[in-house]
């Protein structure tokens, strides 16, 4: 006997049935046995008087949809988890420079101030992501639930460690090994805290830049010169850049540069001799006899003490007017301008000096010229330090901005100026500037002299 093909609607029916319920052909394939269908054998492969296959589940097809978009962070938390990231990226760089310092001699009063900054950075990171928690609603919370444990276990973590940390740098027989193996084991526990919050943003759809966004960069030390009267001195500035967060289509790189300016520190006394000096013969007589500038973070202090006289002529016959000593103090602060370039702001310290020269000193242009000396040496330096040209690859160079500028140290260190911002990147030109940046942290030092 013949058999009969089904109609074309049939087929359709039966192709619509099919896959509205996938469901069907797994009972019918999962049945007991034998190309068994329907009935209630043990297993529950059949089907049931309304239709519906036994011992299957059947769900709302929407229902883990729905539950997906509930966990998906809004604008604000968006916005927040970036913050919370940078925040946790500086901490990495605060950590890096304490353990390059850790790792170098130096004034232990340096590497305290090193570990002070640390401890700040990780409580701010730290106080972000309890913030960036609290702000979850109730059903992010609950669903979220196993990873927000494993967040709060890290961030309990490094909570310990930095109080380790903390207790050492406390402990005046605390060698730099001693806490350098601290600071070790808190950059393991640092990493895990930032894996943890990396996870989470996954989780909520925050887009991460990954898998490169833990990369971080070295750039190596860049040699450049300044001239004062026929004087070079030497800058060296050295940078970490880390990669931070992927928004739509823009990557951030958090940058940091350290400009040594300990050369210039070294040598102001004689800076300043060259540019202040003068022995007039019917007239005014300066010597510059000691300079120093000492960090007063963010800040730093000028301290100079000079010797001062005035002549005056009548024929062949030189007749001294004042004659005296005094010292005069300049603070000055780093500033960003809006447009991105450096500024020195000074604040008038304490001067100890009396008669004429006190006034000349005060209110005088003779203490304007001192204080104009001091600024714009130091700010030639500043300049060289933190030349994006200098220290950045050129595909960088264009997308870097500074936001930050202070000076670092303690009344015994070296004198540093450390330089905070960050670098903007689309995702077409992401390839190129990190094929860069590996190439210059591979480099070597590249001396520049560079005339003021």
């Amino acid at each position: 006997m013949s058999r009969r093909s089904p109609s074309g609607l049939a087929r359709f029916v039966l192709s619509a049935a099919l896959l509205a319920s996938p469901c069907l052909l797994l009972a019918q394939r999962g049945g007991g046995g034998g190309g068994h269908v329907g009935g209630g054998t043990a297993g529950g492969g059949g089907l049931s008087g309304n239709g519906k296959p036994t011992g299957v589940s059947v769900k709302d097809d929407l229902k883990d949809f729905h539950e997906v978009l509930a966990l998906q962070a809004t604008s604000e938390q968006t916005g927040a988890f970036t913050a919370l990231m940078k925040s946790t990226f500086a901490a990495r760089v605060q950590l890096r420079a304490f353990l390059d310092q850790a790792g170098k001699p130096g004034p232990a009063a340096e590497l305290a101030s090193h570990g002070a900054a640390l401890l700040q950075a990780i409580d701010s990171a730290r106080n972000l992501n309890k913030l960036f928690l609290d702000g979850f609603s109730d059903r992010q919370k609950s669903g979220l639930k196993e990873i927000i444990r494993k967040l709060i276990k890290a961030d309990s973590d490094l909570a310990q460690q930095t109080q380790a940390l903390d207790q050492q740098l406390r402990d005046a027989k605390a060698s730099s090994p001693q806490l350098a193996s601290a600071g070790q084991t808190l950059e393991r526990t640092l990493d895990t805290f930032q894996s943890q919050q990396l996870d989470l943003g996954k989780e909520i759809s925050i887009g991460v830049a990954n898998p490169a966004q833990a990369l971080t960069f070295t750039i190596p030390p860049v040699k450049s010169s300044v001239s004062f009267e026929n004087r070079l001195i030497a800058i060296t500035t050295s940078g970490v850049i880390s990669r931070s967060l992927a928004e739509g289509s823009q990557n951030t790189f958090a940058l940091q540069l350290t400009a040594d300016l300990s050369e210039l520190q070294q040598n102001i006394t004689a800076i300043l001799r060259s540019q202040l000096d003068k022995a007039d013969r019917c007239g005014e007589r300066i010597s510059i006899q000691e300079a120093t500038l000492t960090p007063l973070v963010p800040a730093t202090l000028a301290f100079v003490r000079l010797h001062y006289e005035r002549w005056t002529c009548f024929g062949a016959s030189e007749n001294e007017i004042v004659e005296g000593g005094g010292t005069i103090e300049v603070k000055l602060l780093p500033q960003l301008a809006s447009d991105g370039s450096l500024r020195l702001e000074s604040a008038p310290g304490r001067i100890n000096a009396v008669g004429l020269l006190g006034d000349l000193l005060r209110s005088g242009p003779l203490g304007d010229s001192v204080r104009d000396k001091v600024a714009e040496s130091l700010l030639s330096a500043m300049q060289r330090g933190g030349d994006l040209k200098v220290s950045l690859p050129p595909s960088a160079q264009a997308n870097a901005a500074l936001h930050r500028a202070q000076f670092q140290g303690s009344s015994s260190s070296q004198l540093v100026l450390v330089l905070d911002g960050d670098i903007q990147v689309s995702n077409d030109k992401l390839s190129a500037i990190t094929s860069d940046l590996q190439e210059r942290s591979a480099s070597q030092t590249v001396p520049q002299l560079v005339p003021r």
